[in-house]
């Protein structure tokens, strides 16, 4: 999966979101996400956490081997 291809999922599940995305072994397995999204406020960051697997969803499973997420609001 490519980064672009990562960050159109999850901006497409998490309106409003900025995302950024980093291929952290060069290899498009492993992925560090930066997310910022209005959509977290009042949300753990458990649950914002949760909100980006989502987005993710099935690839979590095949083509995505790793995931290092940070969330925050925009304020």
């Amino acid at each position: 999966m490519s980064e672009s291809e990562l960050k159109r999922l999850i901006q497409q599940h998490i309106p409003d979101s900025q995302v950024r995305v980093t291929d952290m072994t060069g290899t498009m397995d492993h992925f560090d996400v930066d997310v910022v999204s209005p959509a977290f406020s009042g949300k753990s960051i458990m649950d914002q956490h949760k909100m980006v697997h989502a987005a993710v969803g099935e690839h979590l499973t095949t083509t995505v081997h790793a995931l290092q997420i940070k969330t925050r609001t925009p304020n």
